[in-house]
């Protein structure tokens, strides 16, 4: 049987059981997962008048700060460490939305309630709120990193079973 590397070699594509990651992909999965995860959170800022920044502010205390772009910095950074720890996970046991929402939730145990205890302004924040940010972060990670679409757009075939 020809290996992996021997393929790469030659150009043919991974088939679709294979565990690596390309960067591309993992940087789609970091894009997406960075970008909607916060939606629960900001849905709840919104429907109890809260600051939809708050949250954002929050993790610019991480960095030492309080404005939204050193915020930003720090989430995107947070989310990129979490992207590189699940992926990892992924090619031991494979994510998919639901057991991905799963490590979300052990996710939001060491951000929120291990290393953000030890920051005032993020134990402020509304706490299921938070929770809900971190499971959908993990289950957007688990979605992308099974996407049947690959980086060049194609679709390609899924194994059952």
């Amino acid at each position: 049987m020809e290996s992996q590397r021997s393929r790469r070699a030659r150009g043919v594509p991974a088939g679709p059981d294979t565990r690596r990651r390309s960067g591309p992909r993992l940087a789609r999965a970091w894009l997406v997962a960075s970008v909607l995860s916060g939606v629960p959170s900001t849905v709840h800022a919104l429907s109890t008048g809260g600051d939809v920044l708050r949250s954002t502010r929050a993790a610019a205390s991480l960095l030492g700060g309080t404005g939204v772009i050193r915020g930003v910095v720090a989430h995107l950074g947070v989310s990129a460490f979490w992207i590189v720890v699940l992926a990892a996970v992924d090619r031991r046991w494979p994510l998919d939305a639901r057991t991905g929402a799963v490590a979300g939730a052990l996710v939001a145990v060491v951000d929120l309630e291990l290393v953000g205890r030890r920051f005032p302004v993020v134990r402020e924040l509304h706490r299921a709120a938070q929770w809900a940010d971190h499971v959908a972060f993990g289950a957007l990670v688990g979605a992308a990193l099974r996407s049947t679409v690959d980086e060049g757009g194609a679709t390609r075939p899924t194994s059952i079973g």
